[in-house]
């Protein structure tokens, strides 16, 4: 049995689930996301004791048992996000490394020969505090994705440290070459 899958969803005081056939909807004070099930999976909704349930057609199919545990975690994630919004921290690290909001599009500069324009997709906002960019919005997987494909613009190297980086992130450093005598 899936330790997670089985675990119910409590609905917090604000936010409202409606339950169809393959999808849900989450209402909250930050937004609404729909989730879709994995296939063989459902959703059950208790009034009395505000809480989601994930169910499967059949304990013993091991495929179905691998996506109980998802199912479950991607309504959490969106029961969790449209109350509080999810967000991610970027660390820009280098000499003449800039980065500026312009519209809605981030300005990087990162030491190319021309600056990057990244668009960031709708639902996600970024705020800039000098070499500091905060990526946050209600879709948790859609901001890890837009912090990572900001971050592949210009990983962080292991001799000087320098790139873009997440600000949780430690950078293991490698000793450089050592002359001989």
């Amino acid at each position: 049995m899936s330790r997670i899958g089985k675990k119910p969803i409590p609905l917090p005081a604000g936010v409202e689930a409606t339950v169809s056939a393959d999808q849900i909807v989450v209402k909250g004070p930050k937004g609404t996301l729909t989730v879709k099930f994995p296939p063989h999976t459902s959703l059950t909704q208790d009034a009395a004791t505000r809480e989601l349930n994930v169910k499967i057609e059949q304990e013993d199919n091991l495929q179905q048992r691998a996506l109980w545990g998802l199912a479950r975690q991607l309504v959490n994630n969106a029961v969790l996000g449209v109350q509080k919004p999810y967000e991610k921290a970027l660390e820009f690290i280098g000499v003449g490394f800039r980065v500026a909001l312009v519209g809605r599009d981030l300005k990087i500069e990162v030491g190319f020969s021309h600056p990057v324009l990244f668009k960031i997709p709708e639902g996600i906002t970024a705020t800039v505090d000098k070499q500091i960019v905060t990526i946050s919005g209600i879709d948790k997987h859609l901001v890890g994705e837009t912090a990572a494909r900001i971050r592949r613009i210009k990983p962080p190297e292991p001799y000087k440290g320098k790139g873009i980086k997440y600000t949780t992130e430690t950078i293991r450093r490698k000793a450089g070459k050592t002359a001989t005598k």
